[in-house]
């Protein structure tokens, strides 16, 4: 009781008096944070719940900056004062603290970064609405590897793609590692979760979108000759780890290319050959 008081005082009256302190993992109240490390069950019980988490102080504040709203937050006493002005900025939203040992029994893993929140998930965006006004989107095809889809969407948005489009396989972007990985990125760029795939292709070529297939086939041509045409509106496909960019979708793209590489080497980890990508074929000209 005395390190609980301790706490309340160092945080001062106004944010002492809100906080709810966790003397057990089995606190009702704090469902929305068991099992954080299970990714399947996270997967399946997040999105159906409207939700999703952030961790750690940066990102927290990125994804409240994009206006998402706060459930809840969850965290170590230690990292109260860095967030302090976050918590005082939404005084109806509970604020959960306890020793790292509660903490870690009910996430599932040690929570180093000291910070979580549980976020009201933002309404889906229609895919006619992004396609718009988009001239460059990245197709992520049955992605499932968290920790390359945060990478990949940290590129997006630091080198041009207007949008990411998401085949109904493919892992959430808002899973706690795609965020941390993606530094936030995840809240900045535009994604939507396509309905059909590829038929789905059908809805890009008739928005006026070349579809592009990262690939290593007979007919793929140098990224830097695809480059060079400065094609006016892009959708450029990238396939999972190993099983890479489906027959279906490489029978019907209107191209496969390719990154020249030397002889003895035939592919990158799918997160750096997007970038290298992104990079090449962002737009020329206005």
């Amino acid at each position: 009781m005395e390190a609980e008081a301790a706490v309340r005082a160092a945080a001062g009256p106004g944010l002492g008096r809100r906080l709810v302190f966790l003397h057990t993992a089995g606190d009702p109240r704090i469902a929305d944070y068991v099992a954080l490390s299970d990714a399947a069950l996270r997967q399946q019980a997040d999105p159906a719940a409207g939700r999703y988490i952030a961790e750690g102080a940066k990102v927290i504040g990125r994804a409240l900056a994009a206006g998402h709203s706060p459930r809840s937050f969850f965290m170590a006493p230690k990292r109260l004062a860095g967030l302090a002005d976050v918590l005082e900025a939404h005084p109806q939203v509970p604020v959960f603290v306890g020793p790292d040992e509660v903490l870690e029994a009910v996430t599932g893993f040690h929570l180093h970064r000291g910070a979580l929140a549980s976020m009201h998930r933002p309404a889906p965006l229609e895919l006619a609405d992004v396609l718009r006004t988009a001239s460059r989107v990245a197709v992520l095809e049955d992605m499932v590897d968290h920790t390359n889809l945060g990478a990949i969407f940290r590129s997006a948005a630091a080198l041009g793609i207007d949008a990411v489009l998401l085949t109904p396989r493919s892992a959430d972007p808002l899973y706690r590692r795609a965020v941390r990985v993606s530094m936030g990125a995840v809240f900045r760029v535009p994604w939507v979760r396509l309905e059909s795939w590829p038929g789905d292709m059908q809805v890009l070529s008739a928005a006026g979108f070349q579809v592009a297939a990262m690939e290593l086939t007979e007919r793929a041509e140098h990224i830097d000759a695809v480059a060079a045409l400065d094609i006016p509106r892009l959708a450029l496909v990238l396939g999972t780890e190993g099983a890479g960019v489906s027959d279906a979708v490489l029978e019907a793209a209107d191209r496969h290319m390719m990154i020249p590489m030397r002889p003895g080497t035939d592919s990158l980890n799918v997160a750096a050959a997007a970038a290298l990508a992104f990079w090449e074929l962002r737009r020329r000209t206005p």
